[in-house]
């Protein structure tokens, strides 16, 4: 059932791009936490479109409401539904998408699974999809914050060539938040931002990287051998639209350096256990080992171009189309909050799981 994702903390998203609204049921949260809209709308906030130029001008306030699960300002331990109606939907923009395929979308696929697709807007496949991860990703942010000390940010460190110079170990939110394309080194994010805007009027798109860093996270979350946290990271990432990879520590440079050059020397400061180096990225035999987690995600250009390509018909036809309707140059600045989210709920779900299997 490929809409649920997680273990202890389990969630379910529902809902298409031009249907009534989106949502998520979020299951095993831990009851009596202090929960409220305005805990979870902020993220939101992040992900909507029509937040500035580089993004899509589709206007949508994605303003959530809780459906169940709470009970005077607490969760109740039972399922929270959460939805997000949609507002500014407008389907004729892709009346021609009713019997062509867009290329390097999933129309073709979807098809080709269920026979039927929702070409309005893109249906499941749609970026709205992802407003109920952000939502939940909130709830989860939340309780590791609170319970466990843990934060979780996400910031452009790439667009296309322009790369930043960004301190996993020292960023700040502020300084993410400072600009639209939420880069923290803010003479990169000004080139970056020119580069998409150049992108947009040229009817073209542009893709980049993606940083993440966990930091607090405890030694000993993480299950053997299947279930490794990196591996059910790199699944959460690689569950985002536009996603194409993953590395974490070191990454693909790792195969570049001998063992003694990579190795992470172990030292006691205090009563506690670092490492010299972090070349994981806090993470050793997909158990966490208590230094900041630190992992890249690469997002393709986006698919909708505003020129004449090749593709076929529902009938499989030869014919061309051409992008039209309202999309992102650039999917980076919205899906900050959304690595962020995916981030939070694979580290409270091991979080939760490691409490109950260790105590």
């Amino acid at each position: 059932m490929g809409n649920t994702f997680g273990h202890q903390f389990r969630i379910t998203t529902w809902g298409e791009s031009h249907g009534g609204g989106v949502g998520v049921v979020v299951d095993g949260c831990p009851p009596r936490l202090k929960l409220s809209e305005s805990d979870i709308q902020p993220d939101l906030d992040r992900r909507r479109p029509g937040q500035s130029a580089i993004v899509t001008p589709r206007k949508e306030s994605d303003t959530v409401q809780i459906l169940s699960g709470t009970f005077g300002g607490k969760t109740l331990g039972t399922p929270i539904s959460l939805w997000v109606k949609n507002t500014d939907a407008r389907s004729e923009a892709y009346n021609e998408m009713a019997t062509k395929f867009r290329p390097s979308h999933a129309d073709y696929t979807y098809f080709a699974k269920y026979g039927i697709r929702a070409w309005p807007g893109g249906g499941r496949t749609s970026a709205r999809e992802t407003i109920g991860r952000v939502a939940a990703g909130a709830i989860a942010k939340k309780i590791l914050r609170e319970k466990f000390g843990v934060e979780v940010l996400a910031y452009v460190t790439q667009v296309q060539s322009l790369a930043a110079q960004v301190d996993a170990a020292r960023v700040k939110f502020s300084d993410i938040e400072a600009n639209i394309i939420r880069c923290p080194d803010q003479a990169a994010a000004v080139k970056m931002i020119r580069l998409i805007e150049k992108m947009r009027r040229a009817g073209d798109s542009v893709g980049g990287l993606i940083e993440g860093v966990a930091r607090g996270v405890p030694p000993g979350w993480g299950e053997p051998v299947f279930d490794r946290l990196e591996a059910d990271l790199a699944k959460a990432m690689l569950s985002l639209p536009a996603t194409k990879g993953f590395e974490i520590g070191s990454g693909f440079a790792g195969t570049l350096m001998t063992g003694r050059q990579h190795n992470d020397a172990f030292r006691m400061k205090g009563d506690k256990v670092h490492t010299l180096t972090n070349r994981s990225g806090g993470i050793q035999g997909g158990i966490s080992n208590g230094e900041p987690i630190i992992f890249r995600v690469a997002f393709k250009p986006v698919a909708t171009v505003m020129h004449e390509q090749a593709t076929v018909t529902e009938d499989f036809k030869n014919t061309t189309l051409k992008g039209r309707g309202r999309h992102d140059p650039c999917v980076l600045p919205r899906a900050v909050p959304m690595v962020e989210a995916m981030t939070a709920l694979v580290l409270v779900d091991h979080a939760l799981r490691h409490q109950a299997q260790c105590g």
